[in-house]
């Protein structure tokens, strides 16, 4: 059932209902992952937006597009949608990190000298390799395992809400690297003498970008509440008992 649109709603809780609205949130900018648990209301009015016209195009984006390609994930059973962001979006990171790490650093080397802000670029995007190397092994060697040990009924001795805060953290450290490579390279604006490598580095920063937005969305506004909900539950079921 798609509820109705409105300002009052997360932009977390539209995208989880029908994930192709992260198109037109990416359009304006809007964090609807690290962010997601904000209302359209609360965004618009810091970043100076017009709420009613975003729900307008929103309104207009759902009617253009049918549902046939999107995942309902909240009928899904919390270890597949785990599988599913390892295989689709861990998987994408792996392959495309280190090849822009090595392209980022080459094209800082050719045109560091005319555009200085390449250097920075760079270091900002290694940082962001190596802090998410290292996340997406502690997601799939402990917290993934964890969740789906707990809706197995296997609820372990380790309280999920504490990893889940530290990923979000994490999550959150992610975020503030991607909007700083957007800031440092204008919005990905391409100079006259942007050779081919400088124009494959900024297209292929802008695809981890929406990449892992979609990402950090599946993990902090769909898996994580559900996976805390049957936390709590489970422990719940247990005192009764």
């Amino acid at each position: 059932m798609t509820t109705n649109l409105t300002a009052d709603l997360t932009v977390g809780q539209m995208v989880a209902e029908r994930p192709s609205r992260a198109k037109v949130f990416e359009r304006h900018a809007i964090d609807y992952c690290c962010g997601g648990k904000l209302s359209l209301a609360a965004i618009c009015g810091k970043k100076g937006l017009d709420a009613r016209a975003i729900l307008t195009e929103l309104a207009a984006h759902d009617a253009a597009h049918g549902r046939t390609d999107e995942q309902d994930w909240s009928e899904r059973s919390l270890a597949e949608l785990a599988r599913y962001i390892v295989t689709i979006h861990h998987a994408f990171l792996r392959e495309a990190m280190p090849r822009l790490a090595a392209l980022s650093q080459k094209v800082a080397r050719v045109h560091g000298p005319e555009h200085p802000e390449l250097l920075e670029v760079a270091r900002v995007f290694a940082k962001f390799q190596l802090e998410m190397d290292v996340h997406m092994q502690k997601e799939e060697g402990v917290l993934f395992p964890a969740i789906a040990g707990l809706e197995q009924g296997n609820a372990g001795h380790m309280p999920i809400q504490f990893p889940i805060r530290a990923m979000e953290s994490e999550h959150d450290d992610a975020g503030r690297d991607l909007e700083q490579l957007r800031e440092l390279t204008s919005d990905y604006a391409l100079p006259p003498d942007a050779c081919n490598s400088y124009r494959a580095l900024f297209d292929g920063l802008q695809e981890v970008e929406v990449d892992t937005h979609l990402h950090i969305h599946l993990e902090n506004n769909v898996l994580f509440p559900r996976a805390i909900a049957l936390s709590e539950s489970s422990r719940l079921g247990s005192a009764k008992r």
